[in-house]
C-alpha cells in the first residue's frame, strides 16, 4: 500500500462564452450515469473531487436550488466512503446573474455555501473556487470566457474577487461545519526565456503565485507584485484584508500540465504566427517550453518541492490529466506519483495524487471557446454511450493498490522526456531521456500488406518501438517459427494481419485460405497466451450474411456466405479458445493514404482518367479508414481489451455513394462513374448484401464524413504532387 491516496475527479468546468454556456457534466455524459462513483470507488479511490457548482444547481436567481443531482451522487459517496471535496465555482464566472467583476460574486457565492454546507453537514473539503489565477487569466485578461475583459486591471479586479469569495464562502461554510478544510487548487508551471526576457519571466513567476500569496496573507508591502498591482490600481483594501484576516489553503492543490511551463523567446521569425505576442515593450513568441527548451520541464517533484518551502502547507496532486494516446497518460500518471513520492521523501507534506478527468474531457483544445466535440478519454473512455476502463484506469488502481504498476509500457519515457518533443530547435543544452535498453517492441505480422503497412507507421509515430515481419519473414501457420520469433523480439503485445486477403481467390483455394486466416491466427494465438503476450487479429464483417440489415454488432451470430468469410469465423472461435484475452477485430472496406489498390483509389484514378468505372448500388458498407483502424487497435492492446470489437468508420454507405462522396471531396468528376447491380461485377464470392458494423462496446473510430474528409485532402495532396 503507497503512502499516497489516490483521488480522482470529474471534469466539470461551467464556462460562459457570450451567451452560451458550456457544461462538461453534460458533454461527457457523467451527469446520467450515477454509476460512475461505483466505478471510481472500484479503482480504489479514497476522495473524489466533485461538483456541487453554483451555475448547476442555481442557474438564475429567481428559480429555488435544484438539489436533485447534487443529492443523489453525494449520497452515493457517501455510502461508498469516498471522501468529496466538493468544488462550487470550477472555471467560468458563476450564474448568469452576476460574474467575477460583480461584488455580487462574493456575495452571492458566500449564501451558496452556507446552503450547501446546512444540506451537507458532514462534508469536510471545499475548494470553493478552482483555480482562480488562471479563471482569471481566461475570464478578465484573455477575453476567452464571460465577461470577456482584456486588461490587467480587469484581471486583477477579478482575481482579488474571486480570493474575497473563497474567503467569505470558507466562513459561512465553517459557521455551519467548524472542522470544514479549503483544499485550494491552482495550476502552476514556470515561465523560462531568452536572457533578454527574463524581467518577463521573472514577473510570470512571481505572478504564478498571486491566488495563493492573497489567501495565505503574503501580500505585503515587500511583496515583488506590490508595484505592479498599485500600478494597475489594486485595491488597497483589499490587500490589507487579506493581509490582516487570511485564508491559507488546508491543503494547497497543484495542478500541473505539459502545456503549463512557458517558454518566451525573442527569436520570433523561428515560430509560427499564432504563438507570437509581446508585452509592449518587447516581442517575443510565447512557446510551451517543452517543445524548444532543451533541459525540458522540471516536473511535479520540482513544483511540489517548491510550493512546499514556500507555504510549508499539506499538499496535493489535485489535477493529472493529459490528452493523449493512453501509453502516454499512464507515463504522466506515474511520472506524477513518482513526482509526488518523491518530494514526500525529501520532506514535503504530500497527501495525494488526483486522477483528474476520470471520465475524459471535451473541447478543451480550443480552450471551451468552441464546441466541435473533441473529447478525450481519461480513466475511461465513454464515446458511444459505453464507459471502458482504459490503461489509465489499471495504472490507476495499481498505483493505489501497490504503489506501482507493471504495464508493459510504463518503462519507456514519455513523449515530453524524448527528443522528439523539440518542434523549434533547442535552447540550451539538450536533456533527454534514452529508451530503456530491455524495450519491448510491438510485433506485426503480414507487416507487407496494406493493414500490417498501417500499423508499423502509426505505431512508429505513437513512439512505439516496432517490430514488423512480412509474411516471408514469418510463416504464422508454423509454430516452431512462431515461438523462435516471440522469444527473439520479446514483444509486449501481436498484432496479427497475416493470411490471404482475396477474397475470390478464397473460392478457388479453401484449403490455403484456412490455413493462412484460421489456423495461422489461432497458432499465433496459443504462443501468445504461453508467452503471456497480448495479442490482436482481425475479422471481416464477411462473417454475416447480411439478412440482419440493420448494423451488425459484436454479439450478433456469424452466418458466412464465403470461404472467405468461413474461414474468419472459424479463426474467431480458434482464437477465442487459445488465448481468452485476445482481441478480434472485425472491419470492413479500407480506405486510406497508403493503399493504392483499394476500392476508393481505383475509383478516383479510373474517373480522373476519364474512365469507365462500375460501382455496386445494391451492396451496403462500413468503410474503413485504415490509419484510424491501426491506431484504434493498438489503443486497444494498450489499455488491456479483449474480445470481439467492431471497428469500421460509424457510417453506412454503398459503394457507389462512397465511390461519389470520395470524387466529390476531391474535385474529380463523376461523369464515367456507372451504377450497377453486385451481380454484374462477375466476382466468384457472394458477398452480404448489407455488411454494415456497428459496436455496442465503444466508438474508437472517427464518423465516415471526417475520415472521407482527411483522406480527400491526402490523396488530393498526393494526385497534385504526382502530376507536378
Amino acid at each position: 500500500m503507497s503512502d499516497l491516496e489516490l483521488w480522482a475527479g470529474v471534469e466539470c468546468s461551467v464556462v460562459r462564452v457570450r451567451d452560451r454556456f458550456v457544461d462538461q457534466v453534460e458533454l461527457t455524459g457523467h451527469a446520467s450515469r450515477p454509476r460512475d462513483l461505483d466505478r471510481l470507488a472500484a479503482l480504489g479511490v479514497r476522495a473524489v473531487r466533485y461538483p456541487v457548482l453554483w451555475e448547476r444547481v442555481q442557474p438564475s436567481a429567481d428559480r429555488a436550488p435544484d438539489w436533485s443531482f447534487t443529492d443523489e451522487r453525494l449520497g452515493r459517496l457517501r455510502e461508498l466512503g469516498i471522501r468529496p471535496i466538493v468544488g462550487l465555482v470550477h472555471h467560468g464566472s458563476g450564474p448568469r446573474f452576476t460574474s467575477l467583476l460583480d461584488e455580487s460574486f462574493v456575495t452571492g457565492l458566500a449564501d451558496f455555501a452556507r446552503r450547501v454546507a446546512e444540506r451537507y453537514p458532514w462534508v469536510v473539503d471545499y475548494t470553493p473556487v478552482n483555480e482562480p489565477l488562471t479563471t482569471a487569466r481566461f475570464c478578465a485578461l484573455y477575453g476567452h470566457w464571460h465577461p470577456h475583459a482584456r486588461s490587467d486591471a480587469a484581471f486583477v479586479r477579478a482575481l482579488f474577487v474571486e480570493c474575497r469569495a473563497i474567503r467569505a464562502a470558507m466562513r459561512a461554510i465553517r459557521a455551519v461545519q467548524p472542522s470544514a478544510r479549503l483544499v485550494q487548487t491552482e495550476d502552476l508551471g514556470t515561465t523560462f526565456s531568452t536572457r533578454k526576457l527574463a524581467y518577463q519571466a521573472r514577473f510570470d513567476n512571481n505572478r504564478r503565485f498571486a491566488s495563493l500569496d492573497l489567501l495565505t496573507g503574503r501580500m505585503g508591502p515587500r511583496h515583488p507584485l506590490r508595484g505592479w498591482l498599485a500600478w494597475v490600481g489594486a485595491d488597497e483594501a483589499t490587500l490589507a484584508s487579506f493581509a490582516d484576516d487570511p485564508c491559507p489553503p488546508d491543503i494547497v492543490g497543484l495542478n500541473h500540465y505539459v502545456t503549463s511551463d512557458r517558454f518566451l523567446d525573442v527569436r520570433v521569425g523561428q515560430y509560427p504566427a499564432h504563438l507570437r505576442g509581446g508585452n509592449g515593450i518587447d516581442a517575443y513568441a510565447d512557446v510551451e517550453a517543452v517543445r524548444v527548451r532543451g533541459a525540458g520541464i522540471p516536473g511535479h517533484r520540482a513544483l511540489l518541492e517548491l510550493l512546499w518551502r514556500r507555504y510549508r502547507l499539506p499538499l496535493a496532486v489535485t489535477e493529472v490529466h493529459l490528452g493523449c494516446a493512453p501509453e502516454e497518460q499512464i507515463r504522466w500518471l506515474a511520472e506524477a506519483w513518482t513526482g509526488a513520492g518523491d518530494a514526500r521523501e525529501s520532506g514535503a507534506d504530500v497527501r495525494a495524487v488526483t486522477l483528474w478527468s476520470a471520465f475524459g474531457a471535451s473541447d478543451w483544445d480550443s480552450l471551451l471557446t468552441e464546441t466541435r466535440g473533441r473529447y478525450e478519454p481519461g480513466a475511461f473512455d465513454v464515446r458511444g454511450g459505453v464507459v471502458r476502463p482504459t490503461a489509465l484506469a489499471q495504472v490507476a488502481a495499481d498505483l493505489a493498490a501497490r504503489g506501482a504498476s507493471a504495464h508493459p509500457l510504463l518503462g519507456e519515457p514519455g513523449w515530453w522526456r524524448r527528443v522528439d518533443r523539440l518542434l523549434y530547435g533547442s535552447f540550451g543544452r539538450t536533456v533527454c531521456a534514452r529508451p530503456s535498453r530491455t524495450r519491448r517492441p510491438l510485433l506485426v505480422t503480414g507487416a507487407g500488406g496494406t493493414l500490417g503497412r498501417a500499423l508499423a507507421r502509426v505505431a512508429e509515430a505513437r513512439g512505439l518501438a516496432v517490430v514488423a515481419l512480412s509474411r516471408a519473414e514469418l510463416d504464422v501457420s508454423d509454430a516452431a517459427r512462431v515461438k523462435a520469433a516471440l522469444e527473439a523480439h520479446r514483444p509486449w503485445a501481436v498484432i496479427n494481419t497475416a493470411g490471404l486477403v482475396d477474397v475470390d481467390r478464397a473460392e478457388r483455394e479453401p484449403d490455403a485460405c484456412m490455413r493462412a486466416n484460421a489456423a495461422g491466427a489461432a497458432v499465433l494465438a496459443e504462443a501468445c497466451a504461453r508467452a503471456g503476450v497480448r495479442y490482436a487479429t482481425y475479422s471481416s464483417d464477411l462473417v454475416f450474411d447480411g439478412k440482419k440489415r440493420a448494423p451488425y454488432v459484436e454479439h450478433d451470430v456469424p452466418a458466412p456466405l464465403n470461404v472467405y468469410g468461413a474461414s474468419k469465423a472459424a479463426a474467431e472461435r480458434l482464437v477465442a479458445e487459445a488465448h481468452p484475452r485476445a482481441v478480434v477485430v472485425r472491419t470492413s472496406a479500407f480506405f486510406g493514404p497508403w493503399d493504392e489498390a483499394s476500392f476508393v483509389h481505383r475509383a478516383l484514378h479510373e474517373l480522373r482518367a476519364g474512365r469507365r468505372f462500375l460501382a455496386a448500388a445494391d451492396v451496403v458498407v462500413s468503410p474503413t479508414y485504415v490509419p484510424d483502424l491501426a491506431d484504434a487497435t493498438i489503443t486497444l492492446l494498450v489499455d488491456g481489451a479483449s474480445g470481439v470489437w467492431h471497428l469500421a468508420s460509424p457510417g453506412a454507405i454503398t459503394w457507389l455513394d462512397l465511390a461519389r462522396s470520395a470524387a466529390r471531396l476531391t474535385g474529380v468528376a463523376t461523369s464515367g462513374l456507372v451504377a450497377c447491380a453486385f451481380a454484374e461485377l462477375g466476382m466468384p464470392a457472394a458477398r452480404p448484401a448489407y455488411g454494415v458494423l456497428a459496436s455496442e462496446r465503444g466508438a474508437l473510430m472517427r464518423p465516415l464524413d471526417e475520415a472521407l474528409a482527411i483522406f480527400a485532402s491526402e490523396w488530393s495532396g498526393g494526385a497534385l504532387a504526382a502530376i507536378a
